[in-house]
């Protein structure tokens, strides 16, 4: 059943979301919505996308699209023509790993939809975004707090900080932020056993100052924090229960 909407800030405005089919980015969508917004989400799985549209007011908007296909995205976005805002969360299950035991075509592999899906995503959508429009990517801490077996994490995080900054200079006036989420409850941890993930977090929970992991509803909040302060560009907010501190 679709929500309902009161309206807000995002009134008539339109919102499109890469990865907007779980996790962090369908609660962005659902939290855009929430203010008014009309949403397009976009991810690889078309199951999950009309999954998705179901969590969403009549009228949003679904596609399946390889973030990874420089023509697709190109299409994607020649025929949705003008709209506001652009958020960029997708990504697969995390490569995680010693350098030492990972293959140099599983690193590169890592970087196809976080970075270049990213940086393809914005190449061609930054033509259509009308004036006053921005765009919001995401990243990580594992950039300014990395762990063992993250080496590649960091370096993905790290790019995307770069990218952020980069991006907010070359596309001014477009605002270009992004959100550096700690751990967060999401599929993204998916491929770690249901046991040993429960374990993981519990852990976290001990070692964060909010004696807790994050929630996408939460993470979400920062998304449209960002849409919404028209005077913040090329920043990165880290959302992380104090992770970094500790």
């Amino acid at each position: 059943m679709s929500t309902s909407t009161t309206p807000g800030f995002l009134t008539n405005k339109r919102v499109v979301i890469l990865g907007g089919s779980a996790g962090i980015g369908l609660a962005t969508a659902q939290a855009a919505a929430a203010e008014g917004a009309l949403v397009v989400i976009a991810s690889s799985n078309q199951a999950r996308v009309d999954g998705a549209l179901q969590t969403l007011p009549a009228g949003s908007e679904g596609y399946a699209l390889d973030l990874t296909n420089e023509a697709q995205v190109q299409t994607f976005f020649a025929q949705r023509g003008a709209f506001d805002h652009l958020i960029f969360t997708a990504g697969e299950s995390l490569q995680l790993g010693e350098v030492a035991t990972t293959g140099l075509d599983a690193m590169r592999r890592a970087f196809e939809l976080r970075y270049f899906g990213a940086i393809t995503a914005v190449k061609y959508a930054q033509p259509h975004l009308r004036p006053g429009g921005s765009v919001v990517l995401t990243t990580g801490i594992a950039s300014r707090r990395p762990g063992k077996g993250w080496a590649v994490g960091a370096s993905i995080c790290g790019a995307m900080d770069g990218l952020t900054r980069a991006l907010a200079v070359e596309l001014a006036p477009i605002r270009v932020n992004a959100v550096s989420p700690g751990i967060v409850r999401t599929d993204l941890w998916a491929s770690i056993p249901e046991a040993e993930r429960e374990a993981m977090y519990a852990s976290f929970s001990q070692q964060l100052l909010t004696r807790r992991v994050g929630e996408a509803v939460e993470v979400a909040q920062t998304y449209l924090y960002l849409l919404r302060q028209s005077f913040s560009t090329g920043q990165i907010v880290v959302v992380d229960g104090g992770g970094v501190l500790v």
